[in-house]
């Protein structure tokens, strides 16, 4: 079983692709004109001889987010070119993390992307593990400038894993009947 996921995902890493290397140092994206057609991944084109230093800053990043507006007590905020007009075809994001009491960020992948993240302020348990500590506040970087998150249910239920069935109960907002969450891994064949 473990050898036909282990080939299962060497296959399928070869069918991602992360972003082409930039053919300028930069191309900043205007906002939206009618009389400009020029487009570059998928942004248009400013030109270049009115570029300015507010291209490529933002406070996008200074502003605590609402870990209250969803019940994983986390909030992502990300530079985009909408906020970070510089930030087109760099093949980048940068992303701010805010974790309330025992927040989480369900299991995920970046399928085109890498990840590094820094904690800046709290304690972060990073992988799958139990994260019942005050809030933290983290920022994260990504390669690509549309890294793309595909969140990982299934596989997290799998009972090799063994991923604590309380962390899975506040993961998944699975309600505290027992053997639920046993239920389910039988059901998924663990």
């Amino acid at each position: 079983m473990l050898l036909n996921l282990l080939l299962a995902f060497i296959l399928l890493m070869g069918q991602v692709r992360s972003d082409p290397d930039p053919l300028q140092d930069y191309c900043v994206s205007p906002p939206h004109s009618p009389h400009q057609h020029i487009f570059l991944n998928g942004n248009l084109r400013k030109d270049p001889t009115k570029v300015t230093v507010s291209d490529f800053t933002t406070s996008a990043l200074s502003k605590p987010g609402d870990t209250r507006a969803n019940p994983f007590m986390t909030n992502v905020t990300l530079t985009t070119t909408t906020n970070l007009p510089g930030l087109n075809t760099m093949g980048l994001t940068m992303g701010r993390l805010d974790f309330g009491a025992s927040g989480v960020v369900p299991p995920h992948v970046h399928p085109r992307a890498s990840e590094v993240t820094v904690c800046l302020d709290g304690v972060l348990l990073v992988g799958f593990g139990d994260t019942s500590v005050s809030s933290a506040l983290a920022v994260s970087g990504l390669t690509s400038q549309n890294p793309g998150t595909q969140f990982v249910s299934m596989v997290s239920l799998d009972s090799k894993l063994q991923i604590p069935q309380d962390v899975l109960k506040r993961l998944y907002h699975i309600n505290d009947q027992e053997g639920y969450v046993a239920s389910i891994r039988k059901n998924l064949g663990g």
